[in-house]
């Protein structure tokens, strides 16, 4: 039986969030430094993905797309295709670093986004919580970062310069995943992860929606009254695009 399926145009890994850190963990003790690159798509990315190509292709270069939300999941299940579960970046982190430490395994994180000292104070959250795990670089890009390619060789030669494992992006959608496509080839760490605001997650920056709300998958409303300038307009254009995406899922089926 496949692993994965395809919907909305692009393949899907049906992992449990144990199955998941089972496959990171083997990558990140074994693997070579390929770069290999984990995507998490949501409702959002689900709408950019439909005209965006240079999102479209980082997908299709990533070596492990994880459900990132509950629509995403419910509509593998009416579609007759089901996704175990999701696998939020903002939950996927803190697993991989508490699977290395109960397994006493050593682990070095290049932390790259979020605002300036923000990544500090997650380094400092990270080694308290989970010693094992060594935050080995700390990089807040600036503005426009990714239009001076001379400035993104340097931080790829940062990062290959920290010796890291894993490489944590926090830059948002769809600029880190372009990114990420973009530059794999220089990075020299043996994963890395596209994971939104979970830098400032770690750092207590932003809050976590309560864990009822997660579960009953009401985390995006949380962070929509909690950012409404940035992430209202994001949520309205998904509420209606999703559907209507959904129904061509559907009449293809």
């Amino acid at each position: 039986m496949s692993n994965t399926i395809e919907m909305f145009g692009i393949t899907i890994h049906k992992f449990s969030m144990n199955g998941a850190l089972d496959v990171i963990q083997e990558w990140l003790q074994f693997g070579d430094n390929d770069c290999k690159f984990v995507v998490t798509p949501n409702v959002d990315h689900v709408v950019q993905l439909e005209k965006n190509a240079a999102l479209k292709q980082a997908y299709d270069h990533a070596a492990m797309v994880v459900a990132d939300g509950k629509p995403v999941v419910l509509a593998s299940n009416l579609l007759g295709k089901p996704l175990p579960e999701t696998i939020p970046g903002s939950d996927l982190v803190p697993n991989i670093f508490e699977r290395f430490q109960q397994k006493n395994l050593p682990l070095k994180v290049y932390l790259l986004g979020a605002m300036p000292g923000v990544g500090e104070v997650a380094a400092a959250n990270i080694q308290a919580q989970w010693p094992m795990v060594k935050v080995v670089g700390i990089l807040s890009p600036d503005f426009g970062f990714e239009k001076d390619s001379d400035y993104c060789d340097r931080i790829c030669q940062s990062v290959a310069d920290a010796n890291a494992d894993l490489l944590v992006i926090g830059l948002g959608a769809p600029k880190q995943e372009i990114w990420v496509d973009k530059y794999a080839h220089k990075l020299p760490v043996k994963v890395a992860l596209c994971v939104g605001a979970t830098i400032d997650f770690l750092a207590g920056n932003k809050p976590r929606a309560p864990m009822w709300m997660r579960k009953v998958g009401l985390e995006w409303l949380h962070r929509m009254c909690s950012e409404p300038k940035r992430l209202m307009k994001r949520y309205l254009v998904g509420a209606v695009i999703f559907p209507q995406l959904f129904i061509r899922e559907w009449l293809k089926k």
